[in-house]
């Protein structure tokens, strides 16, 4: 189902990183500020070349370094919700969700999910922290994606937010059952939502 290799020099340290997971599972990557976390999530996206990688999704394979193959971004099928969510600003709540997917009933499935229907004509400036991360995750699941890559999702959030958002995740990946890699620097975090935790750094 995932398999993930990497190998890559940073200018303290060295990423190197292996998962394998046969069945979807929640995976956080754990380590402290600065140590290379959200380097490892865009080499994963297609965002950044990795020294050695390889990389294989549903039995397709996106990296692999020693056969010079890497996939475009565009055609990896990755959801990658960013830390600061990258939401446009001069485009609606729905706008931004079919940025990367045409209207559909999977999207209107996906904002009823997340309890964001009734904001669909709002723009970013008026959503609360709470809801332009929900409206972030409902543009990261509009194209049905094979693997969702979290940056930091939580780091933002009080309190009460997080305890959301964290069941929120939780609830996505038992509806979905797509596989999940989380970045963070919280114990908590980790212990709480992951199946399996790696330690970085």
């Amino acid at each position: 189902m995932l398999n993930i290799k990497i190998n890559h020099s940073l200018e303290h340290t060295r990423l190197d990183i292996h998962l394998h997971h046969k069945k979807p599972k929640i995976c956080a990557i754990k380590g402290p500020s600065g140590i290379g976390k959200t380097t490892l999530l865009n080499i994963i996206a297609g965002l950044k070349p990795a020294d050695q990688a390889y990389i294989e999704l549903k039995d397709h394979v996106l990296t692999d370094t020693t056969q010079h193959i890497e996939v475009k971004i565009q055609h990896r099928n990755i959801g990658y919700l960013f830390q600061d969510y990258q939401l446009f600003p001069n485009k609606n709540v729905y706008q931004n969700i079919t940025f990367m997917a045409e209207p559909s009933e999977h999207i209107e499935k996906v904002m009823h999910q997340l309890n964001i229907g009734h904001l669909k004509q709002q723009f970013p400036a008026r959503l609360s922290g709470g809801e332009a991360q929900r409206v972030a995750l409902a543009r990261t699941l509009s194209t049905k994606p094979d693997l969702i890559l979290l940056d930091e999702p939580f780091s933002s959030l009080d309190d009460a937010t997080k305890e959301e958002s964290i069941r929120l995740v939780q609830r996505i990946f038992d509806e979905w059952q797509i596989p999940l890699i989380f970045v963070t620097h919280s114990n908590y975090e980790a212990e709480l939502l992951a199946q399996e935790v790696v330690e970085i750094g």
